[in-house]
């Protein structure tokens, strides 16, 4: 389902626990990691449709959140051509997102990524909420500054926002195309942040990769 401009209407979750820490996703088989999101299906509207996502990619029903805040518009991104089917190509452009600012309720271990057969992250942990751009795929990354700063006000302040949104502003001035090297040890390895719970699915095959989701 496309506007007339080619953007498919998506949702995206900026989910909090108790000390104001974002959910932080990482893709399935890659190193990068991302924010809950999905498309909207027909018939539904916004707030349907995270619910649903909320629960098929993270595990979570209604009862465990509290909904804070929304974005009051579409943010859009363009999606590369590399990641577009041939078929697609000069129909579908994007993505154009509402995005929702989540208050877990309930507790760490409600969280299930694999509630479905078909899962979108292999580990998560809670990050700051300023979270590090470098490691977000690059055409999202416009996307995610915007919904971030527009959905701050609304997240309770600490002492240390202003360092963290320093550290978060200069993180996406890096070179593009980078990986984080923080994410990876010697052999290139994937090597997990502190806190961070991996959920490895061994009948998933590396070489079925995706890039990542549009």
């Amino acid at each position: 389902m496309l506007d007339r401009d080619g953007f498919r209407p998506n949702v995206g979750i900026i989910l909090l626990n108790q000390k104001s820490q974002v959910f932080w996703g990482k893709r399935i088989r890659t190193h990068s990691w991302q924010f809950p999101q999905g498309g909207i299906d027909r018939g539904e509207n916004p707030e349907q449709a995270m619910f649903r996502e909320l629960h098929e990619e993270v595990g979570l029903h209604p009862h465990h959140v509290q909904v804070l805040a929304r974005t009051r518009d579409w943010l859009r991104y363009e999606v590369p051509d590399r990641y577009i089917r041939r078929d697609a190509r000069g129909h579908y452009k994007g993505q154009k997102q509402i995005w929702f600012l989540l208050q877990l309720t309930g507790h760490d271990w409600d969280l299930n990524l694999r509630a479905t057969d078909h899962p979108e992250f292999d580990a998560w942990r809670w990050n700051d909420y300023w979270v590090p751009l470098d490691v977000v795929v690059e055409f999202k990354r416009g996307v995610y500054e915007m919904a971030l700063n527009e959905l701050s006000r609304y997240v309770p302040r600490s002492d240390n926002r202003s360092e963290q949104r320093s550290r978060y502003m200069r993180s996406g001035q890096r070179r593009e195309g980078q990986p984080n090297a923080s994410l990876m040890d010697d052999s290139g390895a994937m090597d997990l942040p502190p806190g961070a719970s991996f959920d490895p699915d061994p009948q998933n095959d590396l070489r079925d990769l995706p890039a990542a989701k549009p």
